[in-house]
């Protein structure tokens, strides 16, 4: 099914030049609009599937924007298409209410994939920013230690993709550096995060390195040690 997005973007040549890859992506942009009040008119007016936002624009910026369009009822994914990396940014936009956080220098491949993540309900952050959100989740309680850890039903190969996760690598990378095919990359993520109990590669990469899962995980050393 053809997904219609809505472009809020104060840059002209992003803009349009974004628009030309989504639709050769069979994604669908229902309007295309360089300033946040036109935005917000457009996505009452058109119900888009998906709202693309800018963070930084003149008069009033990405996360006014994003206030706005909550406060007036709209329930679309909202996704922040930005060059900021500052925590603070990152942090607000999704406490109130970004679905996704994506950087504007990412490939057009993950940026299409990480679209298609959001619309299925997924909140998704940049790989590389996800190590941010461990200070939002720094208060809650430690498990006991006689308590079985969240990470003891994972097998060794999918404790070395979830290490990996954690330093913010994408399938692709993972799938190239492990010599294994981005598919058997997405059957682990998708065991990993049930085994995990969570909805999206961001919120696990946030529990690896909460628990600092990068160095403690067993990694297999026999390349025939399983990809199942």
């Amino acid at each position: 099914m053809t997904q219609r997005v809505l472009l809020i973007d104060d840059h002209t040549l992003f803009r349009e030049g974004l628009q030309e890859l989504l639709t050769r992506r069979n994604i669908e942009t229902v309007g295309a609009v360089g300033d946040g009040e036109a935005g917000i008119r457009l996505a009452r007016e058109l119900l888009p599937d998906v709202i693309l936002l800018d963070m930084r624009m003149p008069g009033m910026n990405g996360l006014d924007v994003l206030r706005r369009l909550r406060q007036a009822g709209l329930r679309m994914p909202i996704v922040m298409l930005t060059t900021s990396t500052e925590e603070s940014d990152l942090i607000e936009c999704l406490r109130n209410g970004a679905q996704g956080y994506l950087l504007k220098e990412m490939e057009p491949a993950d940026l299409v994939d990480a679209l298609e993540e959001i619309i299925q309900g997924k909140t998704v952050v940049a790989p590389h920013l996800a190590q941010l959100l461990v200070r939002v989740v720094q208060g809650q309680p430690e498990p006991s230690a006689n308590e079985p850890g969240p990470f003891d039903a994972l097998t060794p190969r999918e404790g070395e993709i979830l290490s990996l996760l954690a330093e913010g690598q994408s399938n692709k990378v993972i799938a190239r550096n492990l010599g294994i095919s981005d598919g058997t990359v997405k059957l682990h993520v998708k065991a990993i995060l049930r085994k995990l109990g969570v909805h999206s590669r961001v919120e696990a990469a946030v529990l690896a390195v909460q628990h600092n899962i990068g160095s403690s995980l067993p990694r297999p050393t026999d390349p025939s040690s399983g990809d199942a």
